[in-house]
């Protein structure tokens, strides 16, 4: 249902632009949201657009430096990445929670987003 795109290895201070494309499911009713799970770390939200036409909503840690975006005509939300921080390296995953019922929300299969000099 979820595809990310978008990962590779990048220098600090470099930019990424990860996307996640959904299909299969109305797009309307899900809030989209991004995690990532770093080595040896929990799964942690980097950022969330609870419905079609919120603004997005970050995590202190990337607050000011990544900036998530949906497009509802194409299915898919964004995440531009800026300023990265080898701190910032992790498996990213793209989450689609319906908006009625936590018990449906689909993942993406993640990508490995590498911050290193």
């Amino acid at each position: 249902h979820l595809v990310e795109s978008g990962g590779g290895l990048v220098q600090p201070g470099e930019s990424l632009r990860l996307s996640c494309v959904a299909s299969g499911l109305t797009f309307g009713r899900y809030g989209m949201e991004w995690y990532r799970r770093a080595p040896g770390k929990e799964t942690a939200l980097v950022a969330w657009i609870p419905t079609p036409d919120s603004d997005a909503k970050y995590a202190d840690s990337v607050k000011g430096r990544f900036t998530m975006s949906r497009d509802n005509d194409k299915n898919t939300v964004y995440l531009n990445m800026n300023s990265l921080e080898p701190e910032d390296t992790a498996i990213y995953y793209c989450k689609a929670q319906h908006r009625g019922t936590l018990r449906i929300s689909y993942w993406g299969q993640g990508i490995q987003v590498t911050v290193s000099s």
